[in-house]
């Protein structure tokens, strides 16, 4: 919730209820007005800057010694301050406590699905990982119309609730005797559609990458 704004501030006043967004947008460089890309020239991620852009100053400290900011959010501390650009604002009806979870696992597996992915109506759809970002992917697969949605994952318990996402099928690795893909491939006639690796494993990013048909 907005305590305060800065000079020059119009979009927010105090009140508003926001989320904060690490991937910030200036609404006016070229990624900000492309729709294909959301790297803002002045406010993308940056784990060095650590203060604010307009007086590359700290507004955090400790016992008179500065902090340093955090990915442009600093949302670990109770109170933050942020670019106007690294917060959205919603709709104050929107139970705090759950839509806090959009701001990055959310918004990160079902705008990849949805806006970069695209799987067709009918498409068949692998999910490489099912935790907060694979089960929000599962849901862009859903809303998509992806009539097949395999879930990958090693923990089978995750499966009952992959199923409200939408995932169709699951697949544990430790299961078979042979890579994943080669599963997938034979479960679906040569490989899927699409697919959509959550998990950051450079071996998941392999087989996510090989179980797509040619």
């Amino acid at each position: 919730i907005v305590e305060s704004v800065g000079e020059g501030v119009t979009d927010l006043k105090p009140g508003d209820h926001v989320l904060p967004v690490f991937t910030g947008e200036c609404k006016e460089c070229r990624h900000c007005k492309s729709e294909e890309s959301n790297m803002c020239d002045l406010l993308r991620i940056n784990t060095d800057r650590g203060v604010m852009l307009n007086d590359g100053k700290s507004r955090f400290s400790i016992n008179g010694q500065p902090i340093f900011h955090f990915v442009g959010t600093s949302t670990f501390s109770e109170y933050t301050v942020v670019h106007v650009g690294c917060v959205a604002k919603i709709n104050p009806e929107a139970p705090l406590d759950k839509v806090c979870v959009l701001s990055c696992g959310i918004s990160t597996g079902l705008g990849a699905t949805l806006n970069v992915a695209k799987p067709k109506k009918g498409s068949s759809v692998a999910i490489f990982g099912l935790g907060a970002v694979g089960l929000a992917a599962a849901e862009g697969a859903r809303i998509a119309g992806a009539s097949r949605i395999i879930g990958v994952d090693l923990n089978p318990k995750r499966f009952e609730e992959a199923k409200k996402f939408g995932v169709t099928e699951f697949v544990n690795p430790k299961d078979y005797n042979k890579p994943v893909q080669e599963v997938i491939a034979e479960m679906t006639d040569g490989g899927v559609d699409r697919s959509v690796e959550c998990t950051g494993s450079i071996m998941a990013m392999i087989s996510a990458f090989e179980c797509v048909h040619d």
